[in-house]
C-alpha cells in the first residue's frame, strides 16, 4: 500500500499536503481508500468558497460498490476543485498525484499537526 511520508492523515482515509505557502493544502483520498471502494465512477464536491469546519463533509465518492463521504481534515476554504476529476477513475489511478480533490486555504495550518504521519496511518490501516 502506497503511503506517501510527506502527507499527513485521517482516520477516515483523507490525506493532506501543506503546500509551500504554508497556507494552502491539497486533500484527496488515500491508497488505501480507493482500493477499499473500487473503481471509483463520479466524486461530487463542495463549490469553491465553501468555508468548511474540520471534519464536516466535503463531498461524496460513488464507487460501484458503495458511496462514501468525503470529510475535511481541517477547517479551511475551498478554493480550486480538480476539474480532472470529470474522469473519475484519476482517484484509482493516481490517488496522492492527479487524483487530488479539492484546494484549501487552511483556516491554521498547525492543525495539520493533529493528523496521522505516516507511519501511524500504515499502522492504523494494519500495514
Amino acid at each position: 500500500m502506497n503511503v506517501p511520508g510527506d502527507l499527513r492523515y485521517t482516520k477516515d482515509h483523507e490525506w493532506v499536503k501543506l503546500l509551500a505557502d504554508g497556507a494552502t493544502a491539497l486533500v484527496g483520498i488515500t491508497d488505501f481508500a480507493q482500493s477499499e471502494l473500487g473503481d471509483i465512477v463520479f466524486v461530487e464536491l463542495k463549490p469553491e468558497g465553501t468555508v468548511l469546519g474540520e471534519q464536516e463533509i466535503f463531498g461524496t465518492v460513488e464507487a460501484v460498490k458503495t458511496v462514501a463521504d468525503l470529510f475535511a481534515p481541517v477547517a479551511g476554504t475551498i478554493l480550486e476543485l480538480n476539474g480532472v476529476l470529470d474522469a473519475a477513475e484519476t482517484v484509482n489511478q493516481d490517488p496522492y498525484g492527479e487524483g487530488w480533490m479539492v484546494k484549501m486555504k487552511v483556516a491554521d495550518p498547525s492543525s495539520l499537526d493533529a493528523l496521522m504521519d505516516a507511519a501511524a496511518y500504515t499502522e492504523m490501516i494494519g500495514g
